[in-house]
């Protein structure tokens, strides 16, 4: 057995893996596709307004959600796979705040009325778990088929770090995006409203409704954020169902997250730098981790103090700034 393969089984076997049964994978998509009907059939049945006070006590009953799950984990297969969960949540939960304010940025650039937004983010949620999915399981099987992929995967985390610690805020422009341009040339549109449809019939003729450009923009933007947030995962575990568990749970309570941080992108400052920080800490960790396997739990520690860290010093700027204006 040559040494690079015997060091990639060994690395490999760092990691928790376990056989999840047909039926467990049916149980888990069956709770994550309940959650999601009852955030749009029960809390958000009518189209309107979220206000603050709401989107804060709901993103607050997602993360407890997202946590507690770990609890299952832990229970089910041990602490291995309990902390890999957590890691994995939390790294998601981090990258995807910077997911939220281009958010932001596209449902301003769209003039989107409050009351319609809820229900684009969802079913461009609903679309990301899709998306996620199909990632999640393609990189597995790369890493495991491929011992090169290690490697790519952790270059392409340090560049995605440089890029974001490079500006302050999501740079999007809407108008030059390519997925834009494509509607507007290809797909019969209007720019009105009707509603919140998708599409709307014109003097016969089937028209877009701008919230159907608005959904595609929104799911070509989490493809580029999952290019960042699968490596990373990746990097503290190659369980599938670990990795996808925690991604679902993470992306479930963006909605909420979105109406709570929409209007703060300027609170936090420094959250390019944090997520740089844990973009590049994973890159690394990821780039050796066939000569060295970091503790699941050493990770998680680094994850929490960088997070922890950023919001604190992005609050006490923030407040010093406005005490001295």
């Amino acid at each position: 057995m040559s040494p690079l393969l015997f060091a990639a089984e060994a690395s490999s076997d760092q990691f928790a893996r376990f056989e999840v049964e047909p039926w467990q994978w049916a149980a888990f998509v069956a709770l994550v596709a309940t959650l999601l009907m009852a955030d749009l059939l029960i809390v958000h049945r009518t189209a309107k307004e979220v206000s603050f006070k709401e989107a804060a006590i709901e993103s607050g009953v997602w993360i407890t959600i997202g946590l507690s799950f770990t609890l299952v984990v832990l229970a089910w297969q041990g602490g291995q796979a309990g902390g890999e969960y957590l890691a994995g949540y939390l790294i998601e939960k981090s990258l995807s705040i910077d997911n939220v304010f281009v958010w932001a940025v596209l449902l301003s650039y769209f003039g989107v009325p409050k009351q319609y937004q809820f229900r684009v983010l969802f079913w461009g949620v609903f679309g990301a778990l899709v998306l996620r999915a199909i990632f999640i399981f393609a990189g597995v099987a790369l890493i495991e088929r491929f011992d090169f992929v290690l490697y790519v995967f952790g270059g392409l985390l340090l560049y995605s770090a440089y890029k974001i610690s490079r500006h302050d805020e999501a740079q999007v422009h809407p108008d030059t995006n390519p997925v834009l341009r494509a509607v507007r040339k290809f797909v019969p549109s209007t720019s009105e409203y009707d509603g919140q449809k998708l599409f709307t019939r014109t003097q016969g003729r089937l028209l877009a409704t701008p919230l159907f450009a608005v959904l595609l923009m929104v799911e070509a933007t989490d493809v580029i954020f999952a290019v960042d947030s699968i490596p990373a995962i990746l990097a503290v575990s190659r369980e599938p169902f670990i990795v996808f568990s925690s991604n679902a749970f993470a992306i479930l309570g963006l909605r909420a997250l979105y109406f709570c941080l929409a209007g703060m992108a300027g609170k936090f400052r420094y959250l390019n730098i944090g997520l740089a920080v844990i973009l590049a800490f994973v890159g690394v960790k990821m780039l050796l981790s066939e000569v060295y396997h970091l503790p699941t739990w050493a990770s998680l520690a680094v994850i929490v103090v960088v997070l922890t860290a950023t919001i604190v010093v992005s609050l006490r700027a923030d407040r010093r700034e406005a005490v001295s204006s």
